[in-house]
């Protein structure tokens, strides 16, 4: 009996020392140290194309004279009633027409989204006082119509333009590529339904373009990028209907 006891403890102590030493022995991991290099930051994100800044508008001229700011001007050096064609493009242009009849210069847009215009060769001048009537008889909300000056065929010009929403503005276009000195700005002188009538006027000497209409002053615009050229008129439709807009009595000054 005692035997058996003997033989039963030993058996126990050898499945327990056989357990230990399948069981091995955790040990701990070493947390790391900061060695003082701070880690890199993101990547950021590149801007390729920034926003465009938004252009702050003058602030409307008032009824009030402004006496440094009126232009000063001599005498005619060109002029032209519309009693003919003259040097004027004429003809079915795109959507639209241009005309000369009665003593006016008359572009005509059947279609929405349309551009008609019409552009002198000759005179081409740098320094000028320039004054035009425009008379919208059809014509509504954003739909606009003006005066090109220092044009230089069809992809180089300013644009002085009237809404007939009652705002104005300058476009400058380069070889193509359209840009807006001055963005459309309300103004109690443009008229806001049609028909009706505009005298418009633009003052230039250099870099310095002064705007006018009914001889009050709009806004001036400090820009270089065209220096010369000859002059112009113009119509776009921007809504579904029909605009018509003539031109008369146009006068060219010299400066002073």
């Amino acid at each position: 009996m005692k035997d058996c006891i003997f033989l039963l403890i030993s058996l126990g102590l050898s499945v327990a020392l056989g357990l230990s030493s399948c069981l091995s022995v955790v040990t701990p991991i070493p947390l790391p140290t900061s060695t003082g290099t701070p880690s890199p930051s993101p990547t950021p994100t590149v801007a390729w194309f920034p926003p465009t800044e938004t252009l702050k508008p003058v602030i409307p001229a008032t009824k009030t004279p402004v006496p440094t700011l009126f232009p000063s001007f001599g005498k005619i050096i060109f002029s032209d009633d519309f009693s003919s064609p003259g040097g004027w493009s004429v003809g079915e242009v795109g959507d639209g027409s241009v005309s000369v009849s009665q003593s006016e210069l008359n572009l005509v847009i059947n279609e929405p989204e349309s551009f008609v215009y019409s552009v002198l060769a000759e005179p081409k001048l740098s320094d000028f006082f320039v004054e035009i009537t425009a008379n919208p008889s059809l014509c509504s909300g954003k739909d606009e119509y003006g005066l090109m000056f220092r044009a230089s065929g069809n992809t180089t010009y300013y644009r002085y333009s009237l809404s007939c929403d009652g705002a104005v503005r300058l476009d400058r276009l380069v070889g193509g590529t359209a840009f807006s000195p001055q963005p459309w700005l309300p103004s109690a002188s443009v008229p806001s339904a049609a028909p009706s009538q505009s005298r418009l006027g633009v003052w230039a000497k250099g870099d310095e373009l002064r705007f006018f209409i009914n001889g009050e002053f709009q806004f001036a615009v400090t820009d270089d990028q065209i220096r010369s050229g000859s002059f112009g008129v113009f119509a776009r439709s921007v809504g579904e209907n029909a605009v018509t807009v003539s031109f008369t009595d146009l006068v060219v000054r010299e400066v002073e």
